[in-house]
């Protein structure tokens, strides 16, 4: 990669996002910073911390500490002095933005030291009210402007009309080789399944991976596993895998639903994981039942990844990474909130069996391998920074 962007060779690029916790704009971040380092630049991220910054330092990335997830306006402007003295100090050469907070400080720092600054639109494209959408465009402000994917690139256009030449659509990469099953060592598998203690849980296990926010639609799997049950079905478990974080009042909702329904065995909240390719290999199936629409939908295409079988919402970026045509299909797509449909979905892929569901799987991982590998997200992103370092 080094041979290919000469204006990158040498040159010191930084990122911010709000932490490097868990999450897609965390993930690419780093992607991007391990492809920078081995393109010959220096690679720099600024976030208030968290879980990945060893794994960003490892990848020969340096962390600067700053609390750019603020969005206190004192903050604000005190970031932007932050970030212009380590512009000069570093000898920045262009700035990119993942979030919105941080890029307003971003912006106007880099404006001062007229550099390029970019921006990625990892989140979703708001249309009201006034004053979210007026806060959201400075992520339509950069030289550049990345949407995770065909439908956040038309959202865009629709609310925020900025120049054509400047957005560009660079889908989120994946770790294709890493979830692949062949990768994941039995050991593996079975610590997380300790861990999670699912010696003798029941059937089909079918996993539900996200952050514990309303808008994900782990209500709505609950309520597709109670349906399940009141249908008579019994041989699934459903193992909803995520943090809360913060939002204990929303866990503690879900944990009444599992409670009052009497579904203890067969739903349960296992909270963060620091293996998903170990959890994507003890499952069956993949939920990813989003009552809003999907950015980019980055389970889905992990799943697909994994050779699992998937069953997401009908909505938003997972529209275009998985494939529902008869004889390709790497899942089925439900209508968002339904938990009936959801739950004919579930029950239709436990009628398959274990031999029509890795057909899927198959389908899925080659699908995903020859469109949503990280290498291409890198090379398009880099081959962006090298044209704007060129000008």
């Amino acid at each position: 990669m080094s041979n290919a962007f000469e204006n990158i060779c040498n040159a010191a690029i930084l990122q911010l996002v709000p932490a490097l916790e868990t999450g897609g704009a965390e993930r690419t971040t780093v992607d991007v910073a391990r492809a920078i380092v081995a393109a010959g630049g220096h690679a720099l991220v600024a976030s208030r911390g968290g879980r990945m910054v060893a794994e960003l330092e490892a990848a020969g990335a340096r962390h600067v500490e700053m609390a750019v997830h603020s969005k206190n306006p004192v903050v604000m402007a005190l970031n932007v002095e932050r970030l212009t003295r380590l512009i000069a100090r570093e000898k920045i050469g262009l700035v990119h933005a993942r979030s919105r907070a941080p890029a307003w400080s971003a912006l106007a720092a880099a404006h001062r030291a007229g550099i390029p600054f970019v921006t990625t639109y990892h989140s979703r494209v708001h249309e009201r009210p006034r004053l979210k959408v007026f806060y959201n465009s400075v992520m339509t402000r950069g030289d550049a402007v990345i949407a995770n994917s065909e439908f956040t690139a038309g959202r865009i256009r629709a609310v925020h009309a900025p120049d054509e030449a400047r957005i560009f659509t660079v889908p989120r990469g994946i770790d294709i080789e890493g979830l692949a099953p062949a990768a994941i060592a039995l050991g593996r598998i079975e610590t997380l399944r300790s861990h999670w203690n699912l010696d003798g849980a029941a059937g089909v296990i079918f996993i539900h991976p996200a952050r514990l926010t309303r808008w994900k639609g782990q209500a709505v799997s609950v309520e597709a596993a109670r349906l399940l049950r009141a249908r008579g079905i019994e041989g699934f478990t459903l193992l909803l895998v995520g943090d809360a974080q913060g939002r204990d009042e929303y866990r503690a909702e879900l944990a009444r639903a599992i409670a009052r329904d009497g579904l203890q065995r067969h739903v349960r909240l296992v909270g963060h994981c620091d293996d998903m390719g170990a959890a994507y290999a003890l499952s069956d199936i993949v939920l990813s039942p989003s009552i809003e629409a999907e950015p980019f939908g980055r389970t889905a295409v992990e799943a697909q990844a994994a050779a699992r079988p998937v069953i997401v919402s009908d909505a938003g970026g997972q529209r275009e990474t998985v494939l529902t045509a008869e004889g390709a299909a790497t899942g089925l797509c439900v209508p968002p909130g339904d938990a009936g449909a959801l739950a004919d979905a579930m029950e239709q892929m436990i009628a398959w069996g274990r031999e029509a569901r890795a057909a899927m799987g198959a389908r899925g991982q080659a699908h995903v391998a020859a469109h949503y590998s990280v290498a291409s997200m890198c090379k398009t992103t880099l081959g962006i920074y090298d044209r704007l370092l060129g000008r």
